[in-house]
């Protein structure tokens, strides 16, 4: 009898996939996968920990198994339309993996009607023959109005849309007694406030968690001071704001809406470093020589005064024009921001550049108009200071604490796995692209060179989108493996804390060590555990922020059925083609069904779509006229026609 331990993943036919677990977190690949037919589930639900026995292997088929014991739930809350038939409820869940409704009595209804979404709870579920019993928890709203969507997919993602009232009742205490506590810990901190300091942000931001400070010091030298807001002095380790800021560990950003880890009384006012007030910030101040080389460099708290609150727009036209508020300083940064980026690209950092979208969105919350993100050299400034303070941070306390692991937490990226890069080899050789291996597997200037070949390409997204899928996933741990991605031997998250809890813990790691003190060993443990759930919270906060993309491009979509696109072949499947439309970067699918010229065939091994009669290809890649014939924001389908 052979047993293996790990995570399923029920697919929208119900049909379950689990992967042997492995010692060092690395991901197995598909062929290692035993599926699980749903007649084996015994009420196992994508995510779950589940121990499976594998059946006997058939020569030629997928390793096949049964779940025969449920190690541990990830989730039993789902969002969902009820049902009523014959006096009982039913919740039909959103999530299309979950492949049994929740049956739900009038009582455990709780006042919601049928027809209304809402989030819902299993109570009981011991037999896979029946249906599983629920219970709801919240009533959402009506479904296909945009408040109800919106909510709906922050529940879904296992976050609550607003913060509990004894929350929000610490953080107005914190407020009352703020005064006189700046005045008490800028005398303990070193005085920054004489030094230009400005932020540079979105235009519709609201909390600043960051600012830039620059001045001149003799012979040619130039300090340059990364400062970020000190949530940490407010967080008290242990209340109820600490307690809901590790539950949450991030912020999540929808289409819309912000749903903050933090109270907004922090985010927004005591910790955002708006202008022209003093702030309590921790710091990483660095000294340039006329060369932009770091000859010193200092961490620790201190107190700011933000001069001015720049937008990336503004900041652009002073780089453009050379001229404006600050234009000297701005330039002198933008400089060191160069050098500081071809520092990291010689070193092999890898080059992703993905296109990212935002809705202008009108006063009932539909999009009417769709904007390609623009990152601009302000934009490369900010991120360019930021990775310098994140990667000097790592540095100065690993160091300190000669390397040893568990002694602080770092943000990871691991090499990637031969055997996906292999795959990925397969993918672009096709396109007429190739990936050069040597004794530890691929170079990231290798990489490089495929992400430069590809630009301005139709098939540009897609090479990247997929190449980017074939890389480790970047997490926290109290590891460190180095970031194969940025080519750092050591990086941590310092510069967020106000929306990631793990530069929260970085800031009260780094605040013991300057202090020379070892952190408590229970502090280090828990942060191992911490570490893991952030990562795993960052994983859900980022799939919520594409459900809420996903949402508004068919929202988008629907009023625009038989308009002709452009659109990009993205992926080939044995039931049809993929296509990515390009105004709104949507993707679709031209069902196989609906190519009537011919009968085609997938080809897996050259990832292309064959005519049997006429020998017509489709390719990844290629560029096609598409009509949109379908777009369904109830189940989260488009579907094309070529034209």
């Amino acid at each position: 009898m052979s047993y293996i331990e790990g995570t399923i993943k029920v697919s929208h036919k119900g049909i379950g996939y689990v992967s042997p677990a492995k010692p060092n977190g690395e991901r197995a690949l598909p062929e290692e996968s035993i599926e699980i037919d749903p007649s084996f589930l015994n009420t196992a639900l994508s995510g779950d920990k589940v121990k499976v026995l594998v059946h006997p292997e058939v020569v030629g088929e997928l390793r096949t198994g049964e779940v025969m014991e449920i190690l541990e739930r990830k989730k039993l809350e789902f969002v969902g339309v009820l049902e009523k038939e014959n006096g009982f409820f039913y919740l039909v869940p959103d999530d299309k993996r979950v492949y049994k409704d929740i049956l739900i009595t009038a009582e455990s209804a709780k006042g919601a009607e049928a027809g209304q979404k809402v989030l819902a709870k299993i109570i009981d579920w011991k037999d896979p023959k029946k249906d599983p019993r629920g219970e709801v928890l919240v009533i959402i709203g009506q479904p296909g109005e945009h408040d109800t969507e919106m909510q709906a997919i922050v529940y879904e993602s296992g976050f609550q849309p607003t913060l509990p009232g004894e929350v929000e009742k610490e953080a107005e205490e914190i407020k009352r007694g703020a005064p006189a506590d700046l005045a008490e810990e800028i005398k303990k901190r070193r005085d920054c406030r004489d030094a230009l300091t400005f932020t540079i942000d979105p235009a519709d931001a609201k909390d600043f968690d960051d600012a830039i400070s620059y001045r001149e010091l003799e012979g040619g030298k130039m300090e340059v001071g990364v400062h970020i807001a000190d949530v940490s002095h407010y967080l008290v380790p242990g209340s109820a704001l600490d307690k809901e800021a590790v539950k949450r560990a991030t912020s999540i950003y929808l289409v819309d809406r912000t749903i903050p880890m933090l109270p907004e009384i922090l985010s927004n006012d005591l910790c955002s470093l708006n202008p022209e007030e003093d702030k309590l910030t921790f710091s990483a101040i660095f000294t340039f020589d006329k060369d932009f080389k770091i000859v010193d460099e200092w961490y620790g708290r201190t107190v700011i005064h933000s001069d001015k609150r720049f937008t990336y727009e503004d900041v652009q036209k002073i780089i453009d024009d050379k001229a404006g508020l600050y234009a000297k300083e701005i330039e002198t940064l933008n400089k060191i921001a160069y050098k500081l980026r071809a520092d990291k690209m010689a070193a092999g950092a890898i080059a992703f550049e993905t296109t990212e979208i935002k809705f202008v969105l009108d006063s009932s919350g539909k999009p009417i108009k769709v904007i390609k993100k623009e990152r601009t050299d302000s934009h490369l400034l900010v991120e360019d200071f930021m990775l310098l303070a994140n990667r000097k941070v790592a540095e100065f306390v690993s160091k300190l604490v000669n390397n040893a692991n568990h002694h602080f937490v770092y943000r990871i990226h691991d090499q990637p796995n031969v055997d996906k890069l292999k795959q990925l080899a397969d993918f672009i050789s096709p396109l007429g692209y190739r990936l050069k291996f040597g004794e530890n597997g691929v170079a990231s200037q290798s990489i490089n060179e495929l992400l430069k070949a590809v630009q301005g390409k139709p098939e540009e997204t897609m090479v990247q989108t997929t190449t980017m899928r074939s890389m480790a996933k970047a997490i926290y741990s109290m590891k460190n493996v180095g970031h194969y991605g940025l080519a750092f031997e050591y990086y941590t998250h310092f510069t967020s804390p106000i929306r990631r809890y793990p530069d929260v813990m970085v800031h009260r790691l780094l605040a013991y060590y300057l202090d020379k003190k070892d952190p408590p060993a229970e502090m280090l443990e828990r942060y191992d555990d911490l570490a893991l759930h952030s990562s795993q919270m960052e994983i859900s906060a980022q799939e919520a922020e594409r459900d809420s993309i996903r949402y508004k491009q068919i929202e988008y979509l629907s009023d625009r059925v038989g308009t002709v696109f452009d659109g990009v072949i993205s992926g080939l499947a044995k039931w049809g083609i993929y296509v990515q439309e390009q105004d709104t970067m949507a993707e679709g699918m031209v069902r196989l069904a609906e190519l009537k010229d011919d009968y085609y065939v997938f080809d897996e091994k050259n990832y292309c779509m064959i005519g049997k009669n006429t020998q017509k290809r489709f390719r990844l890649g290629d560029r096609v006229r598409i009509k949109l014939t379908r777009a369904d924001i109830k189940e989260r389908i488009l579907d094309f026609l070529f034209i």
